[in-house]
């Protein structure tokens, strides 16, 4: 059974400063995320080592899976999501994603407040996702509890509203969090996730 390993971030942990601080980066990449890759090791290694018949035991480890697994996956995602502010990737530039944005939301301010306000209505701990409806071929904001992945878009990009993305920097205002996030928003790795996903 292949083992799930922590992704190197494709920047240094100071890299984002000043608007995700140095410290903030370390403890939520190392730490948390380390957690979610290593806990979801041990439940499929203790899902494998479950009798065929014993489905209660295999349900119980269900919610650790899901949790831990979407821990890993919407992580793996938000690192990339991220880039140096003075990087040309922290840009929107012309292209079919930024066309999309103007066609579904009138421009790039418009889909950041709509983002931004979906995101921080969200109750208790979740995330923030602007994902393509593959039928419509529409650009739409959802939000998922927790560490739920986003299943029914495909991802363009995800923002972390876990206390631990952002208490450090900005205590309990997650309103200059979310502000702050699309300084360093990596838009060539959104670009290319949209085109990957027409």
């Amino acid at each position: 059974m292949a083992k799930y390993t922590l992704p190197d971030l494709p920047y240094a942990y100071d890299a984002l400063q000043p608007y995700i601080s140095k410290e903030i980066m370390t403890l939520h990449h190392k730490n948390h995320h380390q957690t979610y890759v290593t806990n979801l090791n041990a439940a499929e290694a203790n899902l494998a080592s479950l009798a065929g018949d014993d489905i209660k035991e295999k349900l119980k480890l269900q919610a650790a899976l899901r949790f831990n697994g979407g821990g890993h996956i919407n992580h793996s995602l938000f690192w990339k999501n991220l880039a140096p502010a003075q990087s040309p990737a922290a840009r929107l530039a012309a292209g079919p994603l930024k066309d999309a944005i103007n066609r579904d939301f009138g421009s790039l301010e418009a889909m950041i407040k709509e983002v931004n306000g979906a995101t921080a209505a969200l109750q208790g701990s979740g995330w923030g996702w602007l994902g393509l409806n593959t039928k419509s071929k529409k650009l739409e904001v959802v939000t998922t509890p927790n560490q739920d992945p986003l299943l029914s878009h495909a991802v363009i990009i995800g923002i972390d509203i876990w206390e631990h993305a952002y208490y450090l920097d900005y205590k309990n205002v997650k309103v200059n969090y979310l502000d702050a996030i699309w300084h360093v928003m990596n838009f060539q790795e959104a670009e290319a996730r949209y085109k990957a996903a027409l």
